[in-house]
Formats: structure tokens, sequence, C-alpha cells
């Protein structure tokens, strides 16, 4: 695909059209890979469930894209909150900074 031709505007809506792509063409060859896998185990007698188990093929965990309670607010702005995963908020390291203690925003 030649995309020299294309125009920033077109350049950018195909590049908000790729993940969405990408993601359907995955879940549709998983799809297709557990059909496959089915057949083979039948084809020997067996349940693909009773040859890998209950955790077969089904998705994502239920647990993904749960909540995490938030363990940190700011004094000031009650709007500013971290649940004390991933990286320090500006924030944070701004009050640490300062001589802040980390417990201080505890909630």
């Amino acid at each position: 695909m030649d995309l020299s031709n294309l125009t920033v505007a077109q350049l950018r809506d195909l590049q908000q059209q790729i993940p969405a792509e990408i993601k359907r063409r995955q879940n549709k060859e998983k799809q297709n890979a557990v059909k496959e896998l089915r057949a083979a185990a039948k084809a020997l007698g067996f349940d693909l469930e009773d040859l890998v188990g209950s955790g077969a093929p089904k998705g994502k965990a239920k647990s993904a894209g749960t909540k995490v309670k938030v363990k940190y607010r700011h004094p000031k702005d009650a709007s500013l909150a971290w649940t004390g995963r991933g990286r320090q908020p500006k924030w944070v390291v701004e009050y640490l900074a300062k001589g802040g203690k980390i417990e201080a925003l505890a909630v």
C-alpha cells in the first residue's frame, strides 16, 4: 500500500481504524483456531475442555477491567487521586519533592 499519496487527515483516519481491525482479525483467527482444535480433539475421541481443562480459550479473565480503590489523595484537591499502581502522578512527585510524606496522602 502506497501511503505517500494520502493526506494527513486520511493517514490519521487510517491510524484510528487499524487497532480495531487488528483486534477484530485476531478474534476471528482465535475463533478459527479453537474450531480446528475442537475438530482435531473430536477426531481423536476427546472434548477440547477435557484436554486443556475448564480454562479453555474463553476470552479475558473476569477480573480484567476491575476498578482499583484509591490509596492516595491530594490534601487540597480531592479530584487528584492515585491508586498506588504504576508511575507516581506529577502531583505526588511534586508533593514528595517539597518534603511531604507519602503517608500524609493515604486515604
